[in-house]
């Protein structure tokens, strides 16, 4: 699926902790409902078997509670997209990338291939299943793992066992760190962790651009991958782009250096990249460091520049607020914006917005280090088009979720938030500017009232647990559930009220519109 992901160290983050954040954006041709659910142990498979690929898999018997944001329809699987366990470790899969030729021919995609003929004819073949893809991953790890590095290292051995019919980018967090995986080819992987100073920006293009195979052999501070990752860049002539070992901070020798630029070895760069990919890149990064040069001639890096940093530190802490408002942004301020009056008609649909029509959810999962554990894990959730939208908070830790969220229906109705805001968006898209104020004093306000309802949980937690020795986890899972259901109740009212605002105000300026007060007299 197309996407769009923004990963914010803790210590780029205005509340210390870690944050990792996508937009999940429907393929062409189709819509794909969201709901918000907690997966309880009893319901994690034991035995999985992936609906696109047929690959069956052996699971261990010990998985923890989870929540995720997955599909409703289960047509091509689960794809749970976005989780948080009970253990805070997150994840969001995946990020639909691309590798080149040369690593595909070295490493084809493990991909699903029927059965030919029939089970005993001379000339049959049975069916042999695919490898994983975006719909297993996080099923398959995020209920076993206590760590990002080990979540990072069992999705590495299960692309090494199964392999994988796709490419992807995959971001995993826990309270200390951040690590971003892609896959190269069918079998193979990176992973570089988020510097705590840094964000991370990433669209549907293979993103890390530095990868060091000394640290992810040996110590594996900020760098892992395959066990055999130099030697198949080696013997498969991979390396054109390697960087020479005479540069500045670069070891190793000329024939197979420390350092590389995985983009340039393992990616793809065409001129689609250029209309779908790079803007969004150029866009998160003018957004958190505004005061660079972003626009004219001189500019360093423009929105079909091919080396925009991975990662950088922001000018100021990023907040949710901004995270919200990149990852449902369309260019403004720029010639870009489809909604804006600068540039021309052209220059307002060159590039691929942020913010789409496609989008299905985003979720912004937050691991706070300042509160226990139980409570550590927040995700911040939107569903529809984000223009139209905005996210809201609601602890992971839970048995069950509300019904707002986890009971959306395979076809259009209201009464659940993520048809609800489809209806908003369709209608308020036809009048952006005669609708905009009512969306956004809807944000602002589920926005503030979001973090003072996580303040004012935080506070009834520790005044409820801190000295109460006889407390269960089914009390303290009872007190965040109740936690979500109030917020759900409070964005469902405002949401409705929002819906009545941009139908009435759009019906108003419908072309047969016509009024008796319009009429000269």
């Amino acid at each position: 699926m197309s996407c769009t992901t923004l990963l914010i160290g803790k210590d780029a983050s205005y509340s210390g902790a870690t944050i990792i954040a996508r937009d999940d954006d429907t393929g062409s041709g189709r819509y794909d409902p969201k709901r918000f659910v907690a997966v309880h142990p009893d319901d994690q498979p034991r035995h999985y078997r992936s609906t696109l690929s047929h690959v069956e898999i052996e699971l261990p018997d010990d998985p923890c509670r989870y929540t995720i944001a997955p599909n409703v329809l289960p047509n091509r699987g689960i794809l749970a997209e976005a989780g948080a366990s009970e253990r805070n470790v997150a994840m969001s899969a995946t990020e639909t990338i691309a590798v080149n030729e040369r690593v595909l021919a070295a490493d084809p995609m493990v991909e699903l291939r029927p059965a030919v003929g029939e089970p005993g004819d001379a000339d049959y073949q049975p069916e042999q299943p695919g490898g994983i893809g975006e719909e297993d991953i996080i099923t398959l790890v995020l209920p076993y793992v206590h760590t990002a590095r080990e979540a990072v290292q069992r999705l590495g051995d299960l692309l090494e066992q199964y392999g994988t019919y796709e490419a992807n980018g995959i971001s995993i967090s826990d309270v200390n760190e951040i690590w971003y995986v892609e896959t190269i080819g069918g079998h193979h992987w990176i992973a570089r962790r988020v510097p705590d100073d840094c964000y991370a920006t990433v669209p549907n293009q293979l993103g890390i651009d530095d990868f060091d195979l000394a640290d992810a052999a040996g110590e594996q501070r900020f760098y892992m991958g395959s066990a055999d990752l130099r030697e198949f860049i080696e013997e498969n002539n991979l390396a054109r782009a390697m960087k020479p070992a005479a540069a500045a901070g670069f070891a190793g020798t000329a024939a197979s250096p420390d350092h590389f630029n995985p983009r340039t070895v393992f990616g793809t760069s065409t001129p689609k990249d250029h209309i779908y990919n790079t803007p969004r890149a150029w866009y998160m990064q003018r957004c958190l460091n505004p005061s660079e040069d972003w626009d004219s001639p001189a500019a360093r890096y423009t929105p079909i520049s091919d080396d925009i940093p991975w990662c950088r530190v922001p000018e100021n802490k990023v907040t949710i607020e901004e995270v919200d408002y990149i990852l449902s942004s369309h260019y403004q301020d720029t010639p870009y914006d489809p909604y804006g009056t600068l540039g021309t008609p052209e220059t307002r649909h060159r590039y691929r917005p942020i913010g789409v029509n496609r989008t299905g959810h985003m979720v912004a999962v937050e691991i706070r280090a300042d509160v226990p554990a139980a409570e550590a894990s927040v995700m911040w959730v939107s569903f529809g088009s984000g223009p139209f939208t905005t996210v809201a908070p609601f602890f992971a830790n839970v048995d069950d979720t509300p019904a707002y969220l986890r009971d959306t229906t395979k076809t259009p109705s209201t009464g659940n938030l993520y048809w609800d805001n489809r209806l908003i968006a369709v209608i308020a898209d036809a009048h952006w500017f005669e609708n905009y104020n009512a969306v956004e004093a809807y944000g602002e306000r589920v926005r503030a009232f979001g973090h003072r309802h996580v303040a004012g949980t935080d506070a009834a937690f520790a005044k409820a647990f801190a000295a109460d020795v006889s407390a269960t986890d089914a009390d303290v899972v009872r007190t965040l559930e109740d936690a979500n259901a109030a917020m759900a109740d409070y964005l469902q009212k405002q949401t409705a009220a929002l819906l009545a605002d941009v139908l009435y105000t759009s019906t108003n300026l419908m072309h047969n519109a016509f009024f008796m007060s319009d009429r000269w007299q």
